[in-house]
């Protein structure tokens, strides 16, 4: 009983978030999608459905070999929640989302150096760019484990962005810094090109960040 309690709960969640992301501004109609880890499973949103028309009923329950356990179309790029979620046990939660500034930088196929030192937030000393694949395929899964090799985040060229965090508050939370990140980005490369700190300098960041992630 508690079980099933927990991942009606995580079904909530993921309605509530796909919601949320609408209000950000981070998503727009039925793009981007979201996964929860939900004990040898995950939960995941479903394909082309807008999320105000979502019910926790919506959500697709799957296995980790890519089988829907509960549920009828999980979202098209299922295959890198599930291989995010195989490879890093210590992410719980995945957020996929086409927000308009760092789409625009994904479309230029520009990662994102550290101009700021809260792009160690995202894990490293810059927020990577995956070439681009077609999106569902195996291909971007893989381009996207790469890019977030030792991150928490990354772009999809000609795409949008991944962000990842222990749960699904982190998640979202991060995919918020980051698409902030990507607007200051673009903003200072209108006037010219930014100060780049150095490796040492976002080292000694990412030392006391550690203590965050930790908690």
């Amino acid at each position: 009983m508690q079980e099933e309690m927990t991942e009606y709960a995580f079904r909530q969640k993921l309605v509530a978030a796909s919601l949320r992301l609408v209000e950000l501004g981070l998503n727009r109609g039925a793009a981007g999608n979201l996964s929860l880890r939900h004990g040898k499973h995950f939960l995941i949103t479903p394909s082309a459905l807008l999320p105000e028309a979502m019910h926790p009923e919506d959500m697709v329950l799957m296995d980790f070999s890519g089988k829907v356990v509960t549920g009828e179309r999980p979202s098209s790029e299922w295959r890198f929640h599930r291989d995010i979620l195989a490879s890093r046990p210590e992410i719980g939660s995945v957020v996929h989302v086409h927000s308009p500034f760092a789409t625009t930088l994904a479309c230029l196929g520009r990662e994102v150096p550290p101009f700021h030192y809260m792009i160690a937030a995202a894990g490293g000393t810059s927020i990577r760019c995956a070439p681009y694949a077609l999106f569902g395929t195996q291909a971007l899964s893989d381009h996207a484990l790469a890019a977030l090799h030792d991150r928490r985040a990354c772009l999809l060229a000609n795409h949008g962005m991944i962000a990842a965090g222990r749960d699904l508050d982190e998640a979202l939370g991060l995919a918020v810094e980051v698409e902030s990140l990507c607007e200051q980005y673009w903003r200072a490369l209108q006037i010219g090109e930014p100060n780049i700190l150095s490796d040492a300098e976002m080292n000694e960041v990412m030392e006391k960040f550690r203590g965050y992630w930790r908690r």
